[in-house]
């Protein structure tokens, strides 16, 4: 059914007080036009309705626990660790003169191959459950030696592999909840790479050595890795259990979450004063290719696209209507100021479509969340700030849609190539990027420069430099920030709503 449009005419003169009158003339046109009313409606609704079916109908129903860090955070925590306890305070020193990495190439087959962040060194650890409060210095295959601790701090050491020709000597002091990590190229002049407060650690700890090797990203998933170390000039002072050192495996031994390639396992050996140890998985913050399983806010928020298109045919519509009953002059009438006219339209479906979009986020998303994890499926975990950051995001990307449909609805005067050229310059980016296949050069830039970049408000997960990942938009993270990639959005809305001023000055006198 075609809307019927109620032209509104101020009996008062434009003044310091006109614009007020204009919103509520644009106010009144669009409450009492019931088809955009039902519009921002449906709109909201669309995201409760695709939030309550991805809570209930994921493929990852079952998935198992992910284990969590000091902060909250999901975290991989899975590594050979031969250890034994620590009363109070101490320290242990070792030499690490060899890391090797091996990938499978395929099912059975190890061959040689670098692993960027495989790690061996030494660490002191609260227990040998998972996710519990830790520090460690090591050294990496391609980054030096490191001090990380509570699986998102990292800092840097000496630079430089590790090899017989370049050996590094590693060494970490525990003092109350101080641990320091020292780092030195010949055992006598040592670097303090680090000192941190770790919280938690208890009166006695686990300490030892460790090797871990992360699961190689290489743009189709990844595959699981295995790294071996050697260890010489094992040194400890303190209340250390006695000396008799104990290796396993921190984490289930299943490869989803050891990240053992098939048919192999953690191990060590000791023979002429050296430790040969072997280990794979990580410690470090989860991210979405560490797990076999995991959902974010984003996967439960599916239904803003649907709502995309809504709030862009009523957006379009708010001023093509005027155009096809031929009430374009009445309007203007009313409001001879051009650019004061077309910021009175914009506010008010703005405010409207903010109000609606923010409503259906605030329900489809604790909603969506609730019934994701009845269901067995893991979300990754956000903050209470975090969560309100996306449901405001939403309704600012809704709204802002919407105006851009008016912008372009005045540019063009026809509903249909309005709405046409809008969605495709918002959603098509936004499909192109969903394609694992396309190269993450091409989604990183339609995620920076078209108005897809906008869908970063809804990112909720965290680049880490210390952990090698697809980090493409497709996996859920955006070159840009979530405000910035909206501030892209933004900007194509205020330069189209400068053109619609324009033309309306020029063609619509």
């Amino acid at each position: 059914m075609t809307p019927t449009v109620t032209p509104y005419r101020s009996g008062q003169e434009v003044g310091r007080d006109g614009f007020v009158q204009l919103l509520h003339a644009e106010w009144t046109k669009f409450r009492t036009v019931l088809g955009w009313v039902t519009g921002v409606v449906v709109a909201a609704l669309m995201m409760v309705l695709f939030a309550l079916l991805a809570g209930v109908s994921s493929d990852q129903k079952g998935s198992p626990p992910v284990p969590v860090g000091p902060g909250g955070e999901p975290v991989t925590d899975s590594f050979y660790f031969v250890h034994q306890p620590l009363a109070g305070d101490g320290s242990i020193t070792v030499s690490v003169s060899a890391l090797r990495s091996s990938i499978p190439k395929r099912p059975g087959d190890l061959r040689p191959g670098i692993v960027p962040w495989a790690k061996a060194g030494i660490i002191i650890k609260e227990s040998t459950r998972q996710g519990s409060p830790y520090a460690a210095i090591m050294v990496t295959s391609s980054h030096g030696v490191r001090m990380q601790d509570s699986y998102v701090n990292d800092m840097a050491g000496l630079p430089g592999p590790v090899s017989a020709e370049s050996v590094r000597w590693l060494r970490l002091d525990r003092s109350g909840d101080a641990i320091t990590g020292y780092a030195s190229g010949d055992g006598t002049h040592w670097t303090k790479v680090g000192s941190v407060h770790v919280g938690g650690l208890g009166p006695t700890a686990q300490g030892g050595l460790f090797v871990a090797s992360p699961p190689s990203a290489d743009g189709m998933g990844t595959r699981g890795s295995v790294s071996t170390a050697v260890f010489g000039d094992l040194r400890i002072q303190g209340r250390w259990a006695g000396g008799h050192w104990t290796g396993g495996q921190v984490g289930p031994e299943s490869p989803s979450f050891s990240g053992y390639p098939k048919n192999t396992s953690g191990s060590f050996t000791e023979s002429d004063g050296r430790l040969t140890v072997t280990g794979a998985g990580d410690i470090a913050p989860a991210v979405r290719d560490t797990l076999p399983t995991g959902g974010t806010l984003g996967e439960i928020l599916t239904g803003t696209f649907a709502a995309l298109i809504v709030v862009i045919v009523v957006g379009a519509l708010f001023i093509t209507t005027e155009y096809r009953k031929n009430l374009i002059h009445v309007t203007l009438a009313a409001g001879p100021r051009r650019s004061r006219l077309l910021v009175a339209k914009a506010t008010v479906l703005g405010g409207v479509t903010f109000v609606a979009g923010l409503a259906g986020a605030a329900v489809a998303v604790p909603l969506g969340e609730r019934l994701a994890r009845a269901n067995g499926v893991y979300v990754f975990p956000v903050t209470p700030s975090t969560e309100l950051r996306v449901e405001l995001g939403i309704a600012a990307l809704l709204a802002t849609a919407s105006i851009l449909a008016l912008a372009v609805g005045t540019v063009f005067r026809h509903s249909a190539g309005a709405v046409t050229t809008v969605t495709v310059a918002i959603v098509l980016p936004y499909i192109l990027i969903a394609i694992p296949f396309i190269p993450a050069s091409v989604s990183n830039w339609l995620a920076r420069v078209t108005p897809g970049a906008s869908f970063a408000v809804q990112q909720t997960l965290v680049q880490y430099h210390q952990v090698a990942s697809n980090y493409t938009p497709y996996n859920g993270y955006y070159p840009l920030a979530p405000w910035a990639g909206f501030a892209v959005l933004a900007g194509y809305a205020v330069a189209s709503l400068a053109t619609a001023v324009v033309l309306l000055h020029r063609r619509d006198a």
